[in-house]
């Protein structure tokens, strides 16, 4: 009994290491802090400190207490690995981004700046560890027990876990609570919160093993009827007017026959689904640009700062000159710039806790813009600045119906950090221009984080260019790296004038995420105010450009979802608008915006689904029914795009 009296130390130890490491964690990345996280948090790092102390009692004194650092340790390895990435890209890394971790390495320069940053907060996080190896021997008993006493610590370790169950069952079902987290959801910026980072990694990796998706429990658009529809309306004797006909942006698909036929019970809900989604009607617009060029780009951390006059005049012309979209959004996603990227190639939800651009390279994208206009004749060519092979591009963007070159396959450009989107564009326009018609991609580099003059060489090349500028220092570094982005396409527009193309090319451009790398002290300073951090943090500028167009002025709430339906109405290409998540900006569809959260806007209104609380727009009134309704529809676009991932569903379809 006395000396398992003493091993008792090492428990308690464990217990109180555990949740100090999580309340330090949270301290420095929750933006809540609310009672019942804590305590489902607290019962289930109880369960896990009880694990970690019935492993190190196998074993007597020095192996015992090795055994005990090396769990400690690990655990502060996660805690601080997790804090370095969050600060870095503003969510938590997953299982399977863990098992693609030496890709990360390659950003070294911004782990060793954030980590210099923070090391007091990393220190903190590692004290309990530094406690067990310099005076673990004073007051910590590492004893060896026996199996009876083994077996009452599993029966602890059961009763523990039941607790944390209870706890997560007692706080209540509804949206992002930890019931929903636990069993329903993943969204890990607020499991984290909800849950504890080590519980949110534990469920994460048993999803990970099994293949788990979230459940989604209505099937198809005709359960999620708007509030208030009704059949159409009748004339003076009674008879149903006549339906006008109306063209929409379909393709000829049997879905009646399709799910006759198929055996499968998910990919017969998938086609009941689409079978009901309203398409989107043709338009003024539909084949506006048919047969131009396409140069689509995705621009590093791109944002409406980067778009100054005397700054980025180039920039500045094209959003001025072009379509001018207001009320545009570009999320932030689980797996930042591959996410953002997906999003705006696909038109498509990514699926939380894996790479689905990676994954998506052995599907068949029959929408993406490289496979539809190669498909016409078209010449299609993508590039990225930095390594080709980053986030599995090298599967994705041949897959995508690209001849695909970056750093390492094929683009020589100096090896600097981060490459020239400029020289970028001087290596690679005359590979495409004069083979028309023709279609480029690019993904940029140039505007990547940290923005500062000694570990951003494309910020210090521009450094003089800002300088005058009556900004912060992170501010002008910022705008330094995005004058690289329009000097690159400065360049683009006089090469296309030179051949002769520039009023038979359109321009796209997007970004894949706000600039994240900013304090959010930047940011306010570039806003003059302090900027909202549920919708408007993610308000952004995209580019539709050609010379010569008339300009205009976009209002419609949309985001980069919509970019791939409005490409393809504007090109005038077949597709099928049923099939994509985002819709055709120019379209008379009601808009909807959604983010990772599940938070949305509409031409009505804003719902934070953080809050519960919905805004209505100036002169709007909505009830109940109407939330429910859009958030049913979101739900309904999160699952179903997740299964168009899972189950390579186009390809079933064509």
């Amino acid at each position: 009994m006395k000396r398992l009296l003493k091993a008792d130390t090492v428990l308690f130890y464990f217990i109180l290491s555990l949740i100090y490491m999580d309340f330090v964690f949270r301290m420095f990345t929750a933006k809540y802090f609310m009672y019942h996280d804590l305590v489902v948090s607290f019962l289930f790092l109880i369960a896990l400190a009880l694990i970690f102390f019935l492993i190190a009692t196998f074993f007597h004194g020095r192996l015992n207490r090795l055994l005990s650092t090396v769990l400690l340790t690990i655990t502060a390895i996660i805690y601080s690995s997790q804090f370095i990435y969050f600060r870095i890209f503003k969510t938590y890394y997953s299982v399977y981004s863990a098992g693609n971790g030496a890709q990360v390495l390659e950003f070294w320069r911004d782990i060793i700046a954030v980590v210099h940053k923070n090391i007091l907060i990393i220190a903190l996080i590692f004290l309990p560890v530094f406690i067990m190896i310099f005076f673990g021997k004073r007051f910590l008993y590492f004893e060896k027990i026996d199996w009876l006493n083994r077996l009452s610590i599993v029966i602890y370790i059961a009763l523990a876990h039941g607790a944390g169950i209870g706890a997560v069952y007692a706080g209540g079902k509804g949206q992002h609570s930890a019931y929903d987290f636990y069993y329903k959801e993943s969204y890990p910026v607020l499991s984290v919160e909800r849950l504890g980072l080590l519980t949110t990694m534990r469920l994460d990796l048993q999803r990970q093993i099994s293949g788990w998706s979230p459940p989604f429990e209505l099937t198809a658009p005709d359960k999620i009827k708007p509030p208030g529809s009704s059949r159409p309306a009748a004339n003076q004797n009674g008879e149903e007017e006549p339906e006008e006909i109306i063209e929409y942006n379909v393709m000829d698909i049997d879905f009646d026959e399709l799910i006759a036929g198929e055996s499968n019970a998910t990919i017969k809900d998938m086609h009941n689904y689409f079978k009901n989604v309203k398409p989107t009607k043709k338009n003024e617009f539909t084949g506006k640009y048919k047969g131009y060029n396409l140069i689509f780009i995705t621009a590093e951390a791109f944002s409406p700062f980067a778009v100054k006059k005397e700054v980025t005049p180039t920039l500045y012309k094209m959003v001025h000159e072009g379509y001018h979209f207001t009320n545009f959004y570009t999320p932030l996603w689980g797996v930042s710039t591959s996410d953002g990227e997906y999003v705006a190639c696909t038109g498509l939800v990514p699926k939380n806790g894996i790479w689905s651009f990676r994954e998506s390279g052995k599907n068949y994208l029959p929408f993406v813009m490289g496979n539809q206009l190669r498909s016409l004749g078209y010449k299609t060519m993508a590039y990225h600045n930095h390594t080709y092979t980053y986030y599995g591009r090298n599967l994705s963007h041949p897959n995508m119906g690209y001849e695909y070159k970056g750093l390492g396959n094929g683009l020589n450009v100096k090896k600097t950090w981060p490459a020239s989107d400029l020289e970028m564009m001087q290596k690679t326009v005359h590979e495409y221009i004069g083979n028309e018609p023709f279609h480029a991609y690019y993904m940029t580099v140039s505007g990547h984080l940290q923005y500062n003059f000694y570990g951003n060489h494309i910020a210090a090349k521009n450094r003089s260019l800002v300088e005058h500028l009556p900004y912060s220092e992170q501010a002008k570094a910022y705008l330094a790296t995005q004058i690289e982005l329009d000097r690159a396409l400065e360049y683009l527009l006089n090469e296309l004038e030179k051949a002769g193309v520039a009023e038979r090319t359109l321009i796209a451009l997007s970004s894949d995420h706000y600039p994240y790398g900013l304090e959010k002290k930047t940011i306010d300073e570039f806003a003059g105010h302090p900027v909202e951090t549920n919708f408007e943090l993610y308000r952004n500028t995209f580019i539709l450009y050609t010379k010569g167009m008339e300009p205009m002025t976009i209002a419609k709430p949309a985001s980069s979802l919509d970019i791939i339906p409005t490409l393809s109405n504007l090109l005038g290409l077949e597709y099928d608008s049923r099939l994509l998540m985002g819709q055709d900006i120019f379209s008379d569809s009601a808009p909807l915006i959604m983010f990772a959260n599940k938070s949305f806007i509409t031409d009505k209104g804003r719902y934070n689904s953080e809050t519960g609380k919905f805004t209505p727009n100036p002169g709007v009134n909505v009830d109940q029914a109407y939330i429910d309704y859009i958030s049913s529809v979101v739900e309904a676009k999160f699952y179903y795009s997740a299964k168009i991932l899972e189950t390579d569903y186009y390809r079933n379809l064509f």
